[in-house]
Order: structure tokens, then sequence, then C-alpha cells
């Protein structure tokens, strides 16, 4: 891909938008209580945590949902060593994302601590956090990817203005990288996404969403 950084605009100077896609971010009401409903809430977390716990996601964006997981895992106790693993074909450059986290006061102490060590991209040492970020399309990096994740964040933007991250292949690939038994989330209920998981072997419901969003996903594999 020739140009693989994200070009921004910004709402009310502090929302950033995605020029490529015409999508902001995060939600436009709250970004981080989406997080926490959607993507720890919609997989369990942090209720499901433990030792070597396994998070991918497609879209790492801000960061800001990793950073809302690496809080809660602080906050609930864990002991060991959570693993984020997120697929971006976008990069966000460090200073639009320290702009844009400093939204969230609440994950201030978080953003600190990993906007000092964070380079754009690879793998990225956090103590308690092992992250790694996978830049590229992932309809081809997914596939390549050796891992299994305990609970799956699809955090892609609107299947409306980004179909390609909501390809029924690529969430056949999601199931394919996940454990039995583990867990994928979503904000978005478009049918098409519902019934590419459920295609993929994922029993799927629908059930609340965030804010003006009427209704969520919510993913399990046997």
């Amino acid at each position: 891909m020739a140009d693989q950084q994200a070009h921004l605009s910004w709402r009310d100077d502090v929302i950033p938008v995605s020029d490529q896609f015409d999508d902001p971010y995060f939600s436009l009401e709250n970004g981080l209580a989406e997080t926490n409903h959607v993507f720890l809430g919609g997989n369990g977390l942090p209720g499901r945590f433990r030792d070597g716990f396994h998070i991918a996601e497609l879209g790492f964006g801000t960061g800001l949902n990793m950073l809302a997981t690496w809080a809660a895992w602080e906050q609930s106790g864990q002991q060991g060593c959570l693993h984020f693993t997120s697929f971006e074909a976008f990069p966000m450059a460090h200073e639009d994302m320290a702009r844009a986290l400093r939204a969230f006061p609440a994950v201030t102490p978080w953003a600190d601590r990993f906007l000092q060590v964070w380079t754009g991209a690879g793998s990225c040492d956090l103590g308690n956090l092992r992250l790694e970020v996978v830049i590229g399309d992932a309809r081809t990096s997914l596939p390549e990817w050796t891992g299994q994740a305990d609970a799956w964040f699809l955090d892609g933007f609107s299947p409306a203005k980004n179909p390609e991250l909501w390809d029924p292949a690529l969430m056949e690939q999601v199931a394919c990288h996940t454990v039995p038994g583990g867990t994928a989330a979503t904000y978005t209920a478009a049918g098409f996404v519902r019934r590419g998981l459920q295609a993929a072997g994922f029993d799927v419901i629908r059930t609340p969403g965030f804010g003006r969003k009427r209704h969520m996903t919510r993913a399990h594999l046997a």
C-alpha cells in the first residue's frame, strides 16, 4: 500500500475523523463509554481475564480500546500478562494519537505510559501488556497470523464505508483465529456482518447498543 498513514480531519477540534473513510474514530457521545459497553462488556470482560488472555482487534485507531482494556486489567487486580494484537491498515501519527487521547482523562495514566514507548507499529512491551500492531490490509495479514484470540474487538469503520473489513471471508479468518469458546463483539448490527459471523461458525446475538445505536452484535464460537 503506497500511503499507509491515516489522514485526519478534526470535529470540534477533539474528535478525529478519517478522511479515507469519512467516519469518526469513536462515538460522538463518549468514545470511552462506548468501548467499555461494546468491547469489554460485549466480551464479558474483565470477568474472563486470566494470565495469558489474548485479545485481537480489527482497527487499532487511536489505541483507545487497548488502553481501556489495559486499565480494566490493572484495576481488576490481574496478575501475569495480557496479550493484545491489532490489525491496522492506516496507522495514526503519534502526535494525532496523543491529541485524540487527551479527550479521555480517565485513561491518561495508561496513555502516557503507552505513548512514551510507542513507535507506530510492531511489538510494544508494556510490562503486564504485550501489544502487537500489524500494519497492512487485514485481508492479507490476518490469514498469515499464527495467533489465536480469546476475544475479538471488531472495530473497523462503518460497514457502509469500510465494507472490506467486514467481508465474510475475513469473518471466517476471525473464526479460524479464535480459541474454542472465544468471543467477538462489535458496535454494528448490520445484517451482512451478523450473517458473515454466523457463516463462520459463531453463535450470534443482537443486544442493546451504546448511545444512539439501538443494537450491537455479540458472538460466541462453540
